[in-house]
């Protein structure tokens, strides 16, 4: 029994005896460091030298089974994609037909009722080559002007909605003022219900609605385009949807007039209508029986002389003999206030 007692405590003590030699060595290493830092630092700078070609030969390896299991998840996540692109196609396709039947069918209504067709419109491409936001100015800056046709009051937009309107136009550049500006006010129609209104612009990302009729009651996400109110801008430009804010409500545009680049200027302003030429059959003189002016010679000077109108017709009254019956019709002659002498004086 005493033995085996004293074999444990002398185990113990072997066992405590390599921790002491190890803290020991660890407490020099780190003096030894300390005192001496650039010496392990250029054992470090070794080591990772010596070990770069074996690191740079397991990167490669590891590199391609990343991007191999990357593009596993890639792989199903593009035929999920797919397979939604495919779906969405597919409605698209189906609304492309019911609009194309319904197209045909207004054409036809319209000819029907006959009604007075569309204005044809003409565009010009145009790209974004800068921008200026100011406090007090949102503009931007295309790079179509006069010479490609472009006028004041033209509206501009791109695939996704209207932008702006231009407003100056250069030889060969044309300033556009954005629907967010403050001095922009344009006339609106919100769908379905058709109500008109105005949207003004106050320099933040979301114009505001103003003069809107008394009792109308919009809706969130109501989709807002053009009216075509002054026949300056094109009716149905879409334009943005309804956002209520704080008891008023505000038009989130669809156009992102930041990442704007190639935009279409539409021409719509319609042609001032010229008077039809009078012929001599339309005169006033000619419409009354008379006859036309002849205009005299070229180079004589002679004023052309007025037509004279003719006298009107003298209606001689009718006299009745004493004592014969009044005819239906004739006047008594008491009644006749000419110098006709009386015939029975005669």
């Amino acid at each position: 029994m005493g033995n085996s007692s004293w074999r444990i405590s002398r185990s113990r003590g072997r066992a405590h005896l390599p921790l002491a030699v190890v803290a020991v060595l660890a407490v020099v290493l780190i003096l030894f460091g300390k005192v001496q830092s650039s010496m392990f630092d250029r054992a470090r700078t070794n080591l990772a030298d010596w070990m770069s070609p074996a690191l740079s030969a397991t990167r490669t390896p590891m590199q391609v089974a990343g991007r191999w299991l990357a593009s596993i998840g890639d792989f199903f996540w593009v035929y999920q994609e797919n397979m939604r692109l495919k779906e969405e196609n597919a409605r698209l396709k189906q609304w492309h037909n019911s609009a194309l039947v319904l197209d045909e069918r207004l054409k036809r209504y319209q000819l029907l009722l006959h009604a007075v067709p569309d204005p044809t419109m003409s565009s010009v491409v145009a790209r974004v080559i800068g921008r200026a936001n100011h406090s007090s100015l949102q503009t931007m800056i295309l790079d179509a002007g006069k010479s490609s046709g472009v006028k004041p009051g033209q509206a501009v937009i791109d695939q996704r909605g209207m932008i702006g309107r231009i407003y100056l136009t250069g030889e060969r550049t044309s300033w556009v003022i954005l629907l967010t500006d403050l001095n922009s006010r344009i006339p609106v129609s919100i769908e379905p219900n058709n109500d008109q209104a105005i949207m003004a612009g106050d320099n933040s990302p979301m114009p505001v609605i103003e003069t809107l009729a008394h009792g109308v009651q919009l809706k969130a996400d109501a989709q807002v385009v053009t009216s075509g109110d002054g026949d300056i801008l094109p009716a149905g430009i879409p334009i943005g949807v309804i956002v209520p804010d704080r008891g008023t409500y505000r038009i989130a545009l669809f156009a992102d007039q930041t990442t704007a680049q190639d935009v279409e200027i539409v021409d719509f302003k319609l042609k001032p209508e010229q008077p039809p030429l009078v012929t001599q059959q339309e005169l006033p003189v000619t419409a009354a029986g008379l006859p036309p002016v002849v205009p005299p010679p070229q180079g004589t000077g002679v004023a052309p002389q007025p037509v004279m109108a003719l006298p009107p017709p003298v209606f001689k009254p009718l006299v009745q003999q004493p004592g014969a019956p009044v005819k239906p019709g004739a006047l008594p002659a008491d009644n006749l206030d000419t110098d006709v002498p009386n015939a029975g004086n005669q």
